[in-house]
């Protein structure tokens, strides 16, 4: 056998695609309780009735799961007034995000968001040689519209609408994104990504559906990773209009989603009413917590998700370190900011001291 090993080729592309950073887990203490609020999951754990449901499944785990999804597509369709054809289902709602850029990016062609938003965004496209168009936010930390719509060009394929925005949190209203899908071009496909729609107020949601219905370059991205506590289990679904639904299932991974995901999302919608206290009481904690940062003299957007964002700018990592210091894991982002999720009462009451300590240090 040769010494020398072989140089395998591998795609250039492969060079200019950001690496994800994951939130990291919080390390243990013996001297006090250490707290994960870098990944935006729910603190809540998953539902007696819904554990109990995959609990029963993993005795089948030796058997494929259903190709086709069914039982969650046709739950999904009626939940959400729309037929099973529209409904797509993938491995989280970043798994059927990667799908949609592959049907709809040739390479070179380009992919307009805002920016900063999902860190994923601009992975999905470098993986499929497209060239990411990032718009810079509005002073608000919020989709700057009207920015976004001069950006788009003969090659733009996609955008991508993130609202609420992650890491920073505001959303768009229905007024300003029909506005917004006026200017576009009926052929570019338009992204409504929700992975946060749960904990928007209601007075504040935006109706997708409404505009999925009036916009056929429309399509409407969710997940079952942030509400609904299933992010282990990576579930996420898309509905679309057939000629772009039925794209995905063509290209989408067989067998992605696994039969634990699809009951586990079956029976938490089925669960709902006991998710939505849930929300609640992280949206309530939520207020809270921007009350008190107010009150400690921050200036920070205002979130309708499951965190909060922290204007930081160079002082990020400063942040992150001294959080750390207490027990406490941010998510920070080197030269923008920190976004800190909603967690146990316990963990927004030490953010709350951090923010305070770092203030006047």
């Amino acid at each position: 056998m040769s010494d020398t090993q072989p140089t395998v080729r591998l795609r250039e592309t492969l060079a200019s695609v950001p690496a994800y950073k994951a939130g990291k887990p919080a390390a243990p203490r013996e001297d006090l309780v250490t707290y994960k609020i870098s990944s935006n999951e729910n603190p809540y754990p998953p539902l007696p009735s819904v554990v109990q449901v995959v609990a029963d499944a993993a005795a089948r785990m030796n058997r494929y799961p259903d190709p086709a999804v069914r039982a969650l597509t046709e739950a999904l369709a009626d939940r959400w007034g729309v037929t099973p054809d529209e409904v797509t289902t993938g491995t989280g709602s970043v798994g059927v995000l990667g799908t949609l850029v592959q049907i709809t990016c040739d390479p070179g062609d380009e992919i307009v968001y805002a920016w900063r938003s999902f860190e994923a965004y601009p992975i999905v496209a470098a993986l499929a040689d497209a060239k990411s168009v990032q718009v810079p936010l509005d002073s608000q930390a919020k989709h700057d519209l009207d920015a976004m719509a001069a950006a788009i060009t003969d090659r733009t394929r996609l955008v991508i609408v993130c609202t609420p925005n992650n890491p920073t949190g505001p959303s768009l209203g229905d007024d300003e994104l029909r506005a917004f899908l006026a200017k576009v071009p009926s052929d570019v496909l338009v992204v409504i990504d929700e992975a946060y729609l749960e904990f928007v107020e209601p007075d504040k949601q935006l109706d997708a559906l409404a505009i999925y219905r009036d916009h056929p370059n429309v399509c409407v991205l969710r997940t079952f990773s942030k509400a609904y506590g299933l992010a282990g289990l990576r579930v996420g679904y898309c509905i679309a209009h057939e000629p772009v639904a039925e794209a995905l299932r063509k290209a989408a991974l067989p067998f992605g989603v696994s039969d634990l995901a699809q009951l586990a999302a079956v029976a938490s919608l089925e669960a709902y009413d006991e998710l939505q206290e849930r929300v609640d009481a992280l949206m309530t904690e939520r207020s809270r917590v921007a009350d008190a940062l107010a009150e400690q003299g921050w200036e920070i957007p205002e979130s309708q998700a499951n965190f909060v964002w922290l204007p930081l700018g160079d002082d990020a990592l400063a942040f992150a370190a001294a959080a750390d210091q207490e027990g406490l894991v941010v998510r920070p982002f080197d030269g923008d900011g920190v976004r800190c999720s909603i967690g146990e009462v316990e963990a927004n009451d030490r953010l709350i001291e951090v923010c305070r300590e770092f203030r006047t240090r």
